[in-house]
C-alpha cells in the first residue's frame, strides 16, 4: 500500500474517532429535567395553588378549625364544597405553601363537615324545594317517628306499625294507612359549617313541627286557666295547644298554677296524612214542622209532638293532615237505624179574630238543620291554623246533595265569591227577618238568585269543593249583621244547643 492511501485511510479514521469523541462529549454534557410530581388544588374551577403534599393541607385544615370541631362534635373537618385536588406533573417549581393554599381557601368559602342532606319537595306545584341538615340520619329518622307519635298518639303509632290495632267491634276506629304527602331524599354529603346543621332529635322535632316559626312563647298558668280557655286567649284550637304540649294528654287536664306551656302555633314543615275507618253512631237532627190549625187564632201556636233526634250507626272512610281532619269523609254502605228520628210537630193557629187585619202570612222561627243526614261535622266553630273559623263544616251527605236554608229569607249572595270572598268557591248568604244571616259556602251549584225570597227548608244549592275546601262539604256560617261588613259571627251549633 503507497503511502497516499495509508494517509486517507488515517485522515478518515480520524475523522470519525473525533466526532465520536465530540458526540460522546456533547451527550455528557447535556442534562435532562426530570418534572415534579405535585398537587394543583382548585376552588370553583379556579387553581389557588401548587402544594406538595395533600396530607399535610388536610391536617392543617382539621387542626385549625378547632371550633367547628367543638360545634359539631366531629373529629374531621373537611375542605370547602368546590374544593378539588388534583395529582399532576409540572416543571414549574414555584410551590405553594399549605399555610398560603389554607389562607386561600379560608377567605373564599366555609369549610365542611360530613353529613346528610335530607331533600323535601312539598305537595304543590309551586312548592319550594327544603334542605334539612344532620350529622347522622338517624337523627332524621328518629324526628320522623317522634312526629308520627305527636299526631297521632305514641300507643296508636304503636299498634298500627305491629299491626296489633283491635278490630272494631259495634263503634270505634282503626288507622288503615299512614304516609308523609312529601318526596323525601337522603343523601351524604359535606355540609358548609355555616349551614343550620342539627345534631339531635329534639331540635329537628321542634323544627318539622314549628317550622320557621319557632319562636318559644310561653304561657305562665294562672288560677281558673283552662286548657280551652288558654288556647281560646291565645287564638288556638285545643289540639294545637296539645301538640305544643305532648305532657298535656287532654283537653280536661288539669294544670297547675305557675305551668309553663307552650303556646306557639304549630307549622308543620312535612305533611303527615293518615286514613281511619269509622264507625260511629251519628245524629239524625229531627226537623220542625208545622200544620195549620183553624181552631187557633191567629198567631198561636201550640206543640203537638215533641221533637228527638234518631241515632244512626254509619261507616265512613276519614284522613287527617298533620292531625286536622280532612274536610270530606267518604260513606260506606248503608246507615243502620239505631233510634228512630221524630220530627217535632208545632200547630199553628189560622182562625182570624178581630185584632187582625191585612193579610196575615205565618212565618218559621225554628231554625233547620241544612244537610241531609247522616252527616259528620269535620271542623267546629272556633280557631284552626291562628285564623278564626267562623262556621262549622258539615261532610257525608255526597256531592251534589241538596243543601237548605235553615231560616227563611232573603237571597243577598249568590254566586262565586261576592261579600263572603273568593275562598269560600260557590256560596249564597241569606238575610233572615231576625237580624241574622246565614253562609253556605263551597257549593257545587247555586240554585237561588240575588233578591229572591227562600222559604225553610228549601233547596239552594247542591254540595261541592269551590274555592278553598280540602273535600266535599259545606261550610255553614252564622253573623249578626252583615257578614264582613260590621256584622260579626256566631257559632251556628248555637241554633240547635
Amino acid at each position: 500500500m503507497d503511502n497516499n492511501k495509508k494517509s486517507l485511510i488515517l485522515s478518515i479514521l480520524l475523522v470519525i474517532a473525533l466526532g465520536t469523541l465530540l458526540t460522546f462529549s456533547f451527550l455528557h454534557e447535556e442534562k435532562f429535567e426530570v418534572p415534579n410530581y405535585i398537587y394543583q388544588v382548585y376552588l370553583e374551577g379556579n387553581k389557588i395553588g401548587l402544594i406538595e403534599s395533600k396530607d399535610e393541607l388536610y391536617k392543617l385544615i382539621n387542626n385549625e378549625q378547632a371550633e367547628i370541631k367543638n360545634k359539631y362534635k366531629v373529629d374531621q373537618v373537611y375542605p370547602p364544597n368546590g374544593f378539588q385536588i388534583i395529582k399532576t406533573y409540572t416543571y414549574d417549581d414555584e410551590l405553594s405553601s399549605v399555610e398560603d393554599v389554607y389562607s386561600k381557601i379560608q377567605d373564599q368559602k366555609n369549610f365542611t363537615v360530613k353529613g346528610y342532606t335530607v331533600t323535601i319537595k312539598p305537595t304543590g306545584e309551586d312548592s319550594e324545594l327544603i334542605y334539612i341538615y344532620v350529622l347522622d340520619k338517624q337523627i332524621f329518622e328518629d324526628s320522623l317517628k317522634r312526629i308520627v307519635s305527636i299526631f297521632v298518639g305514641e300507643d296508636r303509632f304503636n299498634q298500627y306499625q305491629n299491626e296489633t290495632q283491635s278490630e272494631i267491634v259495634n263503634t270505634g276506629y282503626k288507622i288503615e294507612n299512614m304516609y308523609f304527602d312529601d318526596k323525601i331524599t337522603i343523601k351524604e354529603s359535606f355540609i358548609s359549617a355555616n349551614e343550620r346543621i342539627f345534631t339531635n332529635s329534639t331540635d329537628l322535632t321542634k323544627y318539622l313541627l314549628f317550622g320557621d316559626n319557632n319562636e318559644d312563647r310561653e304561657y305562665t298558668v294562672v288560677q281558673g286557666d283552662t286548657v280551652e280557655s288558654i288556647a281560646e286567649a291565645n287564638k288556638l284550637n285545643v289540639d294545637e295547644l296539645l301538640v305544643a304540649n305532648q305532657n298535656i294528654k287532654s283537653s280536661d287536664a288539669l294544670l297547675a298554677i305557675g305551668q309553663k306551656l307552650n303556646v306557639a302555633l304549630i307549622n308543620p314543615v312535612l305533611t303527615l296524612i293518615y286514613e281511619e275507618l269509622v264507625v260511629e253512631d251519628l245524629p239524625s237532627q229531627f226537623q220542625t214542622e208545622y200544620v195549620d190549625d183553624p181552631n187557633q187564632y191567629m198567631g198561636i201556636e201550640t206543640v203537638k209532638q215533641e221533637g228527638q233526634d234518631g241515632i244512626n250507626r254509619t261507616t265512613y272512610r276519614t284522613q287527617f293532615i298533620n292531625g286536622a281532619r280532612n274536610q270530606g269523609i267518604k260513606i260506606i254502605g248503608q246507615p243502620i237505624p239505631i233510634k228512630t228520628t221524630q220530627n217535632k210537630i208545632i200547630a199553628r193557629g189560622t182562625k182570624r179574630n178581630s185584632t187582625v187585619t191585612g193579610n196575615f202570612v205565618p212565618t218559621n222561627s225554628v231554625w233547620q238543620w241544612p244537610t241531609n243526614v247522616p252527616y259528620v261535622i269535620t271542623s267546629g266553630f272556633g280557631w284552626r291554623w291562628g285564623a278564626l273559623h267562623e262556621g262549622i263544616d258539615i261532610s257525608g251527605t255526597g256531592f251534589g246533595s241538596p243543601i237548605y236554608a235553615a231560616l227563611d229569607g232573603n237571597v243577598v249572595a249568590a254566586g262565586w265569591g261576592g261579600m263572603v270572598g273568593n275562598l269560600a268557591g260557590l256560596n249564597v248568604v241569606l238575610q233572615h227577618d231576625n237580624g241574622y244571616y246565614t253562609v253556605y259556602a263551597h257549593m257545587s251549584k247555586v240554585y237561588v238568585s240575588v233578591g229572591q225570597r227562600v222559604a225553610r227548608g228549601q233547596a239552594i244549592g247542591g254540595m261541592g269543593m269551590t274555592g278553598a275546601a280540602t273535600g266535599v262539604h259545606l261550610h255553614f256560617g252564622l253573623y249578626y249583621g252583615v257578614p264582613y261588613n260590621g256584622g260579626y259571627t256566631l257559632n251556628p251549633m248555637r241554633l240547635w244547643n
